[in-house]
Protein backbone atom coordinates (compact mmCIF):
# COMPACT_ATOMS: atom_id res chain seq x y z
CA UNK A 1 0.00 0.00 0.00
CA UNK A 2 1.28 3.46 -0.91
CA UNK A 3 1.92 6.17 1.65
CA UNK A 4 -1.09 8.48 1.33
CA UNK A 5 0.98 11.45 2.53
CA UNK A 6 2.92 11.40 -0.75
CA UNK A 7 1.64 12.11 -4.27
CA UNK A 8 0.66 9.01 -6.19
CA UNK A 9 -2.15 6.91 -7.56
CA UNK A 10 -4.12 4.20 -5.86
CA UNK A 11 -5.00 1.10 -7.87
CA UNK A 12 -8.54 1.15 -9.29
CA UNK A 13 -10.78 -1.72 -8.16
CA UNK A 14 -13.94 -2.96 -9.87
CA UNK A 15 -15.78 -6.17 -10.76
CA UNK A 16 -17.94 -5.44 -13.82
CA UNK A 17 -15.15 -4.51 -16.22
CA UNK A 18 -11.98 -2.46 -16.43
CA UNK A 19 -9.95 -0.45 -18.93
CA UNK A 20 -6.50 1.07 -18.47
CA UNK A 21 -5.04 3.33 -21.13
CA UNK A 22 -3.14 6.57 -21.74
CA UNK A 23 -6.07 9.00 -22.12
CA UNK A 24 -9.24 9.22 -19.99
CA UNK A 25 -11.55 9.76 -22.97
CA UNK A 26 -10.27 6.52 -24.49
CA UNK A 27 -10.81 4.70 -21.19
CA UNK A 28 -14.34 6.12 -20.88
CA UNK A 29 -15.18 5.06 -24.47
CA UNK A 30 -14.10 1.50 -23.69
CA UNK A 31 -16.14 1.36 -20.48
CA UNK A 32 -19.20 2.73 -22.28
CA UNK A 33 -18.94 -0.11 -24.82
CA UNK A 34 -18.74 -2.67 -22.01
CA UNK A 35 -21.81 -1.18 -20.33
CA UNK A 36 -23.72 -1.34 -23.65
CA UNK A 37 -23.11 -5.10 -23.86
CA UNK A 38 -19.86 -5.24 -25.79
CA UNK A 39 -17.08 -7.56 -24.75
CA UNK A 40 -13.48 -6.69 -23.96
CA UNK A 41 -12.42 -6.88 -27.62
CA UNK A 42 -15.18 -4.50 -28.71
CA UNK A 43 -14.18 -2.12 -25.94
CA UNK A 44 -10.45 -2.30 -26.66
CA UNK A 45 -10.94 -1.52 -30.36
CA UNK A 46 -13.38 1.30 -29.59
CA UNK A 47 -10.98 2.86 -27.08
CA UNK A 48 -7.97 2.42 -29.35
CA UNK A 49 -9.60 4.19 -32.30
CA UNK A 50 -10.68 7.03 -30.00
CA UNK A 51 -7.06 7.35 -28.87
CA UNK A 52 -6.12 8.09 -32.48
CA UNK A 53 -8.15 11.30 -32.11
CA UNK A 54 -6.98 12.08 -28.57
CA UNK A 55 -3.30 11.30 -29.22
CA UNK A 56 -2.76 11.70 -32.98
CA UNK A 57 0.99 12.09 -32.55
CA UNK A 58 1.08 8.57 -31.14
CA UNK A 59 -1.34 6.53 -33.19
CA UNK A 60 -4.09 6.48 -35.76
CA UNK A 61 -5.76 4.47 -38.49
CA UNK A 62 -2.74 5.02 -40.72
CA UNK A 63 -0.77 2.70 -38.41
CA UNK A 64 -0.38 -0.89 -37.21
CA UNK A 65 -1.35 -2.95 -34.18
CA UNK A 66 -0.58 -6.19 -32.36
CA UNK A 67 -3.09 -7.92 -30.08
CA UNK A 68 -3.03 -10.65 -27.43
CA UNK A 69 -6.26 -11.86 -25.84
CA UNK A 70 -7.81 -14.65 -23.83
CA UNK A 71 -11.43 -15.70 -23.94
CA UNK A 72 -13.53 -15.63 -20.79
CA UNK A 73 -13.14 -18.92 -18.90
CA UNK A 74 -9.98 -19.88 -20.80
CA UNK A 75 -6.30 -19.34 -20.08
CA UNK A 76 -5.22 -19.84 -23.68
CA UNK A 77 -3.69 -16.69 -25.13
CA UNK A 78 -4.35 -15.83 -28.79
CA UNK A 79 -2.27 -13.50 -30.93
CA UNK A 80 -2.98 -11.34 -33.98
CA UNK A 81 -0.41 -9.56 -36.12
CA UNK A 82 -1.94 -6.37 -37.50
CA UNK A 83 1.27 -4.97 -39.02
CA UNK A 84 1.61 -3.91 -42.64
CA UNK A 85 4.08 -4.73 -45.38
CA UNK A 86 6.37 -2.74 -47.62
CA UNK A 87 4.98 -1.99 -51.08
CA UNK A 88 5.69 -4.87 -53.45
CA UNK A 89 7.81 -2.78 -55.83
CA UNK A 90 10.21 -1.47 -53.15
CA UNK A 91 13.60 -3.10 -52.59
CA UNK A 92 16.66 -2.35 -50.48
CA UNK A 93 19.00 -2.69 -53.45
CA UNK A 94 17.35 0.28 -55.15
CA UNK A 95 17.86 2.48 -52.10
CA UNK A 96 21.44 1.30 -51.67
CA UNK A 97 22.12 2.11 -55.32
CA UNK A 98 20.78 5.60 -54.68
CA UNK A 99 23.35 6.04 -51.91
CA UNK A 100 20.95 5.61 -48.98
CA UNK A 101 22.25 4.07 -45.76
CA UNK A 102 18.91 3.90 -43.95
CA UNK A 103 15.23 4.26 -44.81
CA UNK A 104 14.46 7.97 -44.43
CA UNK A 105 12.10 8.63 -41.52
CA UNK A 106 10.03 11.19 -43.46
CA UNK A 107 10.23 9.52 -46.87
CA UNK A 108 7.40 7.70 -48.61
CA UNK A 109 9.64 4.59 -48.58
CA UNK A 110 9.21 4.46 -44.80
CA UNK A 111 5.43 4.06 -45.15
CA UNK A 112 4.40 0.43 -44.90
CA UNK A 113 0.75 -0.26 -45.73
CA UNK A 114 -1.30 0.46 -42.58
CA UNK A 115 -2.87 -2.74 -41.29
CA UNK A 116 -4.65 -1.74 -38.07
CA UNK A 117 -8.04 -1.23 -39.73
CA UNK A 118 -7.92 -4.70 -41.29
CA UNK A 119 -7.06 -6.17 -37.87
CA UNK A 120 -9.84 -4.27 -36.10
CA UNK A 121 -12.40 -5.36 -38.68
CA UNK A 122 -11.27 -8.99 -38.42
CA UNK A 123 -11.38 -8.98 -34.62
CA UNK A 124 -14.77 -7.28 -34.55
CA UNK A 125 -16.19 -9.95 -36.84
CA UNK A 126 -14.55 -12.99 -35.24
CA UNK A 127 -14.19 -12.08 -31.54
CA UNK A 128 -16.39 -9.05 -30.85
CA UNK A 129 -20.14 -8.98 -30.22
CA UNK A 130 -21.69 -5.64 -31.13
CA UNK A 131 -20.44 -4.87 -34.66
CA UNK A 132 -18.25 -2.22 -36.24
CA UNK A 133 -20.90 0.50 -36.36
CA UNK A 134 -21.26 0.46 -32.56
CA UNK A 135 -17.52 0.05 -31.98
CA UNK A 136 -16.55 3.02 -34.14
CA UNK A 137 -19.38 5.35 -33.08
CA UNK A 138 -17.43 7.00 -30.20
CA UNK A 139 -14.41 7.77 -32.41
CA UNK A 140 -16.64 9.18 -35.15
CA UNK A 141 -18.30 11.49 -32.63
CA UNK A 142 -15.02 12.70 -31.14
CA UNK A 143 -13.43 13.18 -34.56
CA UNK A 144 -16.40 15.33 -35.63
CA UNK A 145 -16.93 17.27 -32.39
CA UNK A 146 -13.30 17.45 -31.29
CA UNK A 147 -11.43 16.73 -28.07
CA UNK A 148 -9.47 19.11 -25.84
CA UNK A 149 -5.73 18.52 -26.17
CA UNK A 150 -4.38 16.99 -22.95
CA UNK A 151 -1.22 18.24 -21.25
CA UNK A 152 1.16 15.38 -22.11
CA UNK A 153 -0.27 15.30 -25.64
CA UNK A 154 0.42 19.03 -26.03
CA UNK A 155 3.99 18.49 -24.81
CA UNK A 156 4.58 15.72 -27.36
CA UNK A 157 2.79 17.66 -30.13
CA UNK A 158 5.16 20.58 -29.72
CA UNK A 159 8.21 18.30 -29.75
CA UNK A 160 7.11 16.37 -32.84
CA UNK A 161 5.40 19.05 -34.96
CA UNK A 162 8.44 19.55 -37.20
CA UNK A 163 7.81 16.07 -38.64
CA UNK A 164 4.57 17.24 -40.28
CA UNK A 165 4.85 18.04 -43.98
CA UNK A 166 2.53 19.17 -46.74
CA UNK A 167 -1.17 18.70 -46.10
CA UNK A 168 -0.39 17.11 -42.71
CA UNK A 169 0.46 20.60 -41.45
CA UNK A 170 -3.03 21.77 -42.37
CA UNK A 171 -4.67 18.82 -40.62
CA UNK A 172 -2.56 18.70 -37.44
CA UNK A 173 -1.50 22.31 -36.77
CA UNK A 174 -3.63 25.28 -35.78
CA UNK A 175 -2.63 28.46 -37.59
CA UNK A 176 0.66 26.77 -38.42
CA UNK A 177 1.44 26.08 -34.76
CA UNK A 178 1.01 23.07 -32.43
CA UNK A 179 -2.10 23.28 -30.26
CA UNK A 180 -1.83 24.14 -26.59
CA UNK A 181 -3.35 22.15 -23.76
CA UNK A 182 -7.10 22.80 -23.81
CA UNK A 183 -7.31 23.63 -27.53
CA UNK A 184 -9.93 21.59 -29.40
CA UNK A 185 -8.61 19.20 -32.05
CA UNK A 186 -11.02 17.95 -34.73
CA UNK A 187 -10.49 15.43 -37.51
CA UNK A 188 -13.57 15.57 -39.79
CA UNK A 189 -11.80 13.65 -42.58
CA UNK A 190 -11.11 10.74 -40.25
CA UNK A 191 -14.71 10.82 -39.08
CA UNK A 192 -15.85 10.35 -42.68
CA UNK A 193 -13.43 7.47 -43.23
CA UNK A 194 -14.59 5.76 -40.04
CA UNK A 195 -18.24 6.20 -41.09
CA UNK A 196 -17.45 4.39 -44.33
CA UNK A 197 -15.60 1.59 -42.52
CA UNK A 198 -18.49 1.24 -40.05
CA UNK A 199 -20.88 0.81 -42.97
CA UNK A 200 -18.86 -1.19 -45.49
CA UNK A 201 -16.01 -2.80 -43.52
CA UNK A 202 -12.30 -2.95 -44.34
CA UNK A 203 -12.81 -2.55 -48.11
CA UNK A 204 -13.96 1.03 -47.50
CA UNK A 205 -10.42 1.75 -46.31
CA UNK A 206 -8.30 -0.43 -48.58
CA UNK A 207 -10.11 0.13 -51.88
CA UNK A 208 -11.87 3.03 -53.55
CA UNK A 209 -11.62 6.70 -52.70
CA UNK A 210 -9.92 6.39 -49.28
CA UNK A 211 -7.14 4.12 -50.57
CA UNK A 212 -6.73 6.30 -53.64
CA UNK A 213 -6.28 9.36 -51.40
CA UNK A 214 -3.43 7.67 -49.48
CA UNK A 215 -1.80 6.28 -52.62
CA UNK A 216 -1.85 9.67 -54.34
CA UNK A 217 -0.12 11.33 -51.36
CA UNK A 218 2.55 8.62 -51.28
CA UNK A 219 3.14 8.53 -55.02
CA UNK A 220 3.57 12.32 -55.04
CA UNK A 221 6.43 11.80 -52.57
CA UNK A 222 8.10 9.14 -54.72
CA UNK A 223 6.46 6.12 -53.09
CA UNK A 224 5.89 2.89 -55.02
CA UNK A 225 2.58 2.09 -53.35
CA UNK A 226 -0.18 0.66 -55.54
CA UNK A 227 -3.88 -0.11 -55.26
CA UNK A 228 -2.96 -3.79 -55.19
CA UNK A 229 -0.68 -3.25 -52.17
CA UNK A 230 -3.60 -1.77 -50.24
CA UNK A 231 -6.20 -4.28 -51.42
CA UNK A 232 -3.97 -7.20 -50.36
CA UNK A 233 -3.55 -6.15 -46.71
CA UNK A 234 -4.40 -9.02 -44.37
CA UNK A 235 -3.77 -9.48 -40.66
CA UNK A 236 -2.36 -12.80 -39.47
CA UNK A 237 -3.38 -15.06 -36.61
CA UNK A 238 -0.30 -16.49 -34.92
CA UNK A 239 0.89 -18.26 -31.78
CA UNK A 240 2.32 -16.32 -28.84
CA UNK A 241 5.73 -17.02 -27.32
CA UNK A 242 6.43 -17.09 -23.58
CA UNK A 243 9.04 -17.60 -20.90
CA UNK A 244 9.16 -18.01 -17.13
CA UNK A 245 10.60 -15.47 -14.73
CA UNK A 246 10.43 -17.14 -11.34
CA UNK A 247 6.70 -17.64 -10.71
CA UNK A 248 5.51 -15.52 -13.65
CA UNK A 249 4.98 -16.71 -17.22
CA UNK A 250 5.41 -13.68 -19.46
CA UNK A 251 3.54 -14.07 -22.77
CA UNK A 252 4.65 -12.05 -25.80
CA UNK A 253 3.80 -11.67 -29.49
CA UNK A 254 6.24 -13.45 -31.82
CA UNK A 255 8.34 -11.69 -34.49
CA UNK A 256 8.13 -9.34 -36.33
CA UNK A 257 7.51 -7.77 -32.90
CA UNK A 258 10.38 -7.59 -30.41
CA UNK A 259 8.74 -9.64 -27.64
CA UNK A 260 11.57 -12.21 -27.83
CA UNK A 261 13.89 -9.42 -26.68
CA UNK A 262 11.95 -9.03 -23.43
CA UNK A 263 12.05 -12.78 -22.80
CA UNK A 264 15.80 -12.93 -23.47
CA UNK A 265 16.38 -9.99 -21.13
CA UNK A 266 14.35 -11.68 -18.37
CA UNK A 267 16.36 -14.88 -18.83
CA UNK A 268 19.60 -12.87 -18.49
CA UNK A 269 18.31 -11.13 -15.35
CA UNK A 270 17.34 -14.51 -13.89
CA UNK A 271 21.06 -15.32 -13.66
CA UNK A 272 21.46 -12.57 -11.01
CA UNK A 273 20.02 -12.07 -7.52
CA UNK A 274 17.87 -9.10 -8.48
CA UNK A 275 15.63 -9.60 -5.43
CA UNK A 276 18.68 -9.12 -3.18
CA UNK A 277 19.40 -5.68 -4.65
CA UNK A 278 18.00 -2.30 -3.63
CA UNK A 279 15.04 -1.80 -6.02
CA UNK A 280 16.07 1.87 -6.44
CA UNK A 281 19.83 1.30 -6.19
CA UNK A 282 22.64 1.63 -8.70
CA UNK A 283 23.45 -2.09 -8.80
CA UNK A 284 20.04 -3.04 -10.13
CA UNK A 285 20.13 -0.27 -12.74
CA UNK A 286 23.60 -1.39 -13.85
CA UNK A 287 22.72 -5.08 -14.24
CA UNK A 288 19.50 -4.22 -16.05
CA UNK A 289 21.32 -1.84 -18.40
CA UNK A 290 23.96 -4.43 -19.26
CA UNK A 291 21.29 -7.09 -19.84
CA UNK A 292 19.47 -4.67 -22.14
CA UNK A 293 22.62 -4.01 -24.21
CA UNK A 294 23.08 -7.73 -24.82
CA UNK A 295 19.39 -8.52 -25.46
CA UNK A 296 19.00 -5.61 -27.87
CA UNK A 297 22.14 -6.61 -29.74
CA UNK A 298 20.57 -10.04 -30.28
CA UNK A 299 17.37 -8.34 -31.43
CA UNK A 300 19.25 -6.29 -33.98
CA UNK A 301 20.91 -9.41 -35.35
CA UNK A 302 18.01 -11.84 -35.51
CA UNK A 303 14.50 -10.31 -35.37
CA UNK A 304 12.52 -9.67 -38.54
CA UNK A 305 9.36 -10.71 -40.35
CA UNK A 306 8.50 -14.16 -38.97
CA UNK A 307 9.04 -15.68 -42.43
CA UNK A 308 12.66 -14.45 -42.31
CA UNK A 309 13.57 -14.57 -38.59
CA UNK A 310 15.19 -17.98 -38.75
CA UNK A 311 17.05 -17.65 -35.43
CA UNK A 312 14.39 -16.16 -33.18
CA UNK A 313 14.22 -19.44 -31.21
CA UNK A 314 17.89 -18.98 -30.32
CA UNK A 315 16.90 -15.89 -28.33
CA UNK A 316 14.50 -17.93 -26.18
CA UNK A 317 17.00 -20.62 -25.16
CA UNK A 318 18.19 -20.39 -21.55
CA UNK A 319 21.68 -21.43 -22.61
CA UNK A 320 21.87 -18.30 -24.75
CA UNK A 321 20.93 -16.16 -21.74
CA UNK A 322 23.49 -17.84 -19.50
CA UNK A 323 26.31 -17.24 -22.00
CA UNK A 324 25.32 -13.58 -22.34
CA UNK A 325 24.95 -13.10 -18.58
CA UNK A 326 28.52 -14.36 -18.14
CA UNK A 327 29.72 -11.36 -20.18
CA UNK A 328 28.36 -8.88 -17.63
CA UNK A 329 30.81 -7.30 -15.19
CA UNK A 330 28.83 -6.48 -12.01
CA UNK A 331 31.06 -3.45 -11.39
CA UNK A 332 31.77 -2.00 -14.83
CA UNK A 333 29.76 -0.89 -17.85
CA UNK A 334 30.55 -2.52 -21.18
CA UNK A 335 30.68 -0.76 -24.48
CA UNK A 336 27.46 -1.18 -26.43
CA UNK A 337 27.78 -4.52 -28.27
CA UNK A 338 26.55 -2.92 -31.48
CA UNK A 339 24.96 0.32 -32.53
CA UNK A 340 21.20 0.17 -32.65
CA UNK A 341 20.16 -0.76 -36.17
CA UNK A 342 17.12 1.46 -36.27
CA UNK A 343 16.36 5.03 -35.32
CA UNK A 344 15.40 5.97 -31.78
CA UNK A 345 11.62 5.99 -31.38
CA UNK A 346 9.19 6.57 -28.55
CA UNK A 347 5.58 6.87 -29.69
CA UNK A 348 2.74 4.36 -29.23
CA UNK A 349 -0.55 3.88 -27.38
CA UNK A 350 -1.50 0.84 -25.36
CA UNK A 351 -4.91 -0.19 -24.10
CA UNK A 352 -5.97 -3.14 -21.97
CA UNK A 353 -9.53 -4.21 -21.17
CA UNK A 354 -10.98 -7.02 -19.04
CA UNK A 355 -14.71 -7.65 -19.09
CA UNK A 356 -17.06 -9.18 -16.55
CA UNK A 357 -16.88 -12.58 -18.25
CA UNK A 358 -13.12 -12.72 -17.86
CA UNK A 359 -12.08 -11.95 -21.45
CA UNK A 360 -8.82 -10.01 -21.37
CA UNK A 361 -7.32 -7.97 -24.21
CA UNK A 362 -3.84 -6.51 -24.56
CA UNK A 363 -3.69 -4.18 -27.60
CA UNK A 364 -0.89 -1.92 -28.79
CA UNK A 365 -1.35 0.47 -31.70
CA UNK A 366 1.08 2.94 -33.23
CA UNK A 367 2.26 5.09 -36.14
CA UNK A 368 5.89 4.65 -34.96
CA UNK A 369 7.69 8.00 -34.52
CA UNK A 370 5.85 11.11 -33.37
CA UNK A 371 3.37 11.84 -36.19
CA UNK A 372 4.81 8.86 -38.11
CA UNK A 373 6.18 9.81 -41.51
CA UNK A 374 4.61 13.26 -41.30
CA UNK A 375 2.79 12.44 -44.57
CA UNK A 376 -1.00 12.75 -44.63
CA UNK A 377 -3.49 12.15 -47.40
CA UNK A 378 -4.87 15.33 -48.95
CA UNK A 379 -8.63 14.75 -48.80
CA UNK A 380 -9.14 12.82 -45.55
CA UNK A 381 -6.05 13.89 -43.59
CA UNK A 382 -4.99 10.31 -42.82
CA UNK A 383 -1.56 10.44 -41.20
CA UNK A 384 0.66 7.57 -42.31
CA UNK A 385 3.12 5.60 -40.22
CA UNK A 386 6.87 5.27 -40.90
CA UNK A 387 7.27 1.64 -39.82
CA UNK A 388 9.41 0.97 -42.87
CA UNK A 389 12.19 2.87 -41.04
CA UNK A 390 12.44 -0.26 -38.91
CA UNK A 391 13.97 -2.12 -41.88
CA UNK A 392 17.73 -2.27 -42.45
CA UNK A 393 19.34 -1.78 -45.85
CA UNK A 394 22.15 -4.20 -44.94
CA UNK A 395 22.33 -6.84 -47.67
CA UNK A 396 21.51 -10.33 -46.46
CA UNK A 397 20.23 -9.24 -43.03
CA UNK A 398 17.02 -11.02 -41.89
CA UNK A 399 15.41 -7.58 -41.53
CA UNK A 400 16.57 -6.28 -44.93
CA UNK A 401 13.93 -4.21 -46.72
CA UNK A 402 12.06 -6.25 -49.33
CA UNK A 403 8.78 -5.68 -51.13
CA UNK A 404 5.85 -7.41 -49.41
CA UNK A 405 7.82 -7.94 -46.20
CA UNK A 406 6.98 -6.79 -42.67
CA UNK A 407 9.65 -4.77 -40.80
CA UNK A 408 10.91 -5.50 -37.32
CA UNK A 409 8.43 -3.82 -35.01
CA UNK A 410 8.98 -2.28 -31.60
CA UNK A 411 5.41 -2.50 -30.30
CA UNK A 412 4.68 -5.50 -28.07
CA UNK A 413 1.55 -6.29 -26.04
CA UNK A 414 2.07 -8.47 -22.97
CA UNK A 415 0.21 -10.96 -20.79
CA UNK A 416 1.17 -12.67 -17.55
CA UNK A 417 0.07 -16.13 -16.51
CA UNK A 418 0.66 -17.45 -13.01
CA UNK A 419 0.08 -21.08 -12.14
CA UNK A 420 -1.24 -21.49 -15.69
CA UNK A 421 -3.93 -18.84 -15.16
CA UNK A 422 -4.14 -15.54 -17.05
CA UNK A 423 -3.71 -12.96 -14.31
CA UNK A 424 -2.64 -9.75 -16.04
CA UNK A 425 -2.75 -8.15 -19.46
CA UNK A 426 -0.14 -5.40 -19.52
CA UNK A 427 1.85 -3.23 -21.87
CA UNK A 428 4.61 -0.65 -21.89
CA UNK A 429 4.76 2.13 -24.48
CA UNK A 430 8.04 3.70 -25.42
CA UNK A 431 9.45 2.33 -28.68
CA UNK A 432 12.85 0.77 -28.10
CA UNK A 433 12.27 0.83 -24.32
CA UNK A 434 9.40 -1.64 -24.46
CA UNK A 435 11.30 -4.95 -23.90
CA UNK A 436 13.28 -3.30 -21.09
CA UNK A 437 9.98 -1.99 -19.73
CA UNK A 438 8.40 -5.46 -19.79
CA UNK A 439 11.40 -6.87 -17.94
CA UNK A 440 11.41 -4.04 -15.39
CA UNK A 441 7.66 -4.47 -14.77
CA UNK A 442 7.94 -8.26 -14.29
CA UNK A 443 10.91 -7.96 -11.92
CA UNK A 444 9.14 -5.24 -9.93
CA UNK A 445 6.24 -7.64 -9.45
CA UNK A 446 8.19 -10.84 -8.79
CA UNK A 447 11.40 -9.70 -7.08
CA UNK A 448 10.07 -6.81 -5.04
CA UNK A 449 6.41 -7.72 -4.47
CA UNK A 450 5.09 -4.45 -5.87
CA UNK A 451 1.45 -4.14 -6.83
CA UNK A 452 0.86 -3.22 -10.50
CA UNK A 453 0.46 0.52 -9.81
CA UNK A 454 3.64 0.68 -7.72
CA UNK A 455 5.48 -1.35 -10.37
CA UNK A 456 4.46 1.21 -12.99
CA UNK A 457 5.12 4.27 -10.80
CA UNK A 458 8.67 3.24 -9.90
CA UNK A 459 11.45 5.26 -11.58
CA UNK A 460 13.02 3.91 -14.77
CA UNK A 461 16.38 3.83 -16.47
CA UNK A 462 17.25 2.82 -20.01
CA UNK A 463 20.57 2.32 -21.77
CA UNK A 464 19.97 3.72 -25.24
CA UNK A 465 22.53 4.40 -27.94
CA UNK A 466 25.46 4.78 -25.54
CA UNK A 467 23.65 6.85 -22.91
CA UNK A 468 22.10 5.57 -19.69
CA UNK A 469 18.98 7.68 -19.23
CA UNK A 470 18.01 7.79 -15.55
CA UNK A 471 14.73 9.41 -14.52
CA UNK A 472 14.63 12.08 -11.84
CA UNK A 473 13.00 9.57 -9.48
CA UNK A 474 16.48 8.20 -8.79
CA UNK A 475 18.79 10.02 -6.38
CA UNK A 476 21.85 12.00 -7.45
CA UNK A 477 23.91 9.49 -5.45
CA UNK A 478 22.68 6.65 -7.69
CA UNK A 479 23.55 8.63 -10.82
CA UNK A 480 27.03 9.35 -9.43
CA UNK A 481 27.63 5.67 -8.65
CA UNK A 482 26.53 4.68 -12.15
CA UNK A 483 28.93 7.23 -13.63
CA UNK A 484 31.75 5.73 -11.59
CA UNK A 485 30.87 2.34 -13.12
CA UNK A 486 31.57 3.80 -16.56
CA UNK A 487 28.05 4.68 -17.72
CA UNK A 488 27.39 7.92 -19.55
CA UNK A 489 24.48 9.11 -17.40
CA UNK A 490 21.81 11.64 -18.37
CA UNK A 491 18.40 12.72 -17.10
CA UNK A 492 15.96 12.29 -20.01
CA UNK A 493 13.99 15.33 -21.15
CA UNK A 494 10.90 13.13 -21.53
CA UNK A 495 9.74 10.51 -19.06
CA UNK A 496 10.68 6.99 -20.13
CA UNK A 497 7.74 5.14 -21.62
CA UNK A 498 4.30 4.60 -20.19
CA UNK A 499 2.50 1.50 -18.95
CA UNK A 500 -0.95 0.09 -18.24
CA UNK A 501 -2.02 -3.14 -16.53
CA UNK A 502 -5.05 -4.94 -15.10
CA UNK A 503 -4.62 -7.65 -12.47
CA UNK A 504 -7.34 -10.30 -12.36
CA UNK A 505 -7.71 -11.54 -8.78
CA UNK A 506 -8.97 -15.02 -7.91
CA UNK A 507 -12.02 -13.35 -6.36
CA UNK A 508 -12.95 -11.76 -9.69
CA UNK A 509 -11.92 -8.29 -8.53
CA UNK A 510 -10.10 -6.34 -11.22
CA UNK A 511 -7.19 -4.10 -10.20
CA UNK A 512 -6.28 -1.45 -12.76
CA UNK A 513 -3.04 0.52 -12.93
CA UNK A 514 -2.14 3.43 -15.22
CA UNK A 515 1.12 5.29 -15.72
CA UNK A 516 1.28 8.84 -14.32
CA UNK A 517 3.81 9.62 -17.09
CA UNK A 518 0.79 9.86 -19.42
CA UNK A 519 -2.57 11.64 -19.25
CA UNK A 520 -4.61 8.46 -18.84
CA UNK A 521 -6.20 6.38 -16.14
CA UNK A 522 -7.64 3.04 -15.18
CA UNK A 523 -11.42 3.06 -15.10
CA UNK A 524 -13.85 0.35 -14.03
CA UNK A 525 -17.42 -0.27 -13.00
Amino acid sequence: MRDFQFPGRSPVLATGGMCATSHPIGAKAAIDVLERGGNAMDAAIAGAVVLGICEPQMTGIGGDCFVLWSEGGSDKVHALNGSGRAPAALDAAELRDAGEKTVGLKSAHAVTIPAAIDAFCHLSETVGKIGLDAILAPAIRYADEGVPVAHRVAFDWGNDAATLQGSARDAYLMGGKPPKAGDIFRAPGQAEVLRRVAKDGRDAFYTGEVAEDMIAALNAMGGKHTAEDFANVACTRTDPISGMYKDLEVVEHPPNGQGATALLMLNILAQFDIAGMDPLGAQRVHIEAEAAKLAYDARNRFLADQDYATRADYMLEMDTAKKLAALIDPTRAMESPAALSEAVHKDTIYITVVDGDGMSVSLIYSIFHGFGSGIASDKFGLLLQNRGAGFTLEEGHPNELKGGKRPMHTIIPGMIRQGGRVVMPFGVMGGAYQPNGHARFATNLSDFGMDPQAAIDAPRAFSDNGTLNVERGYSDAVRAELSEMGHTVAIPTTAIGGAQAIKIHDSGVLEGASDPRKDGCALGF
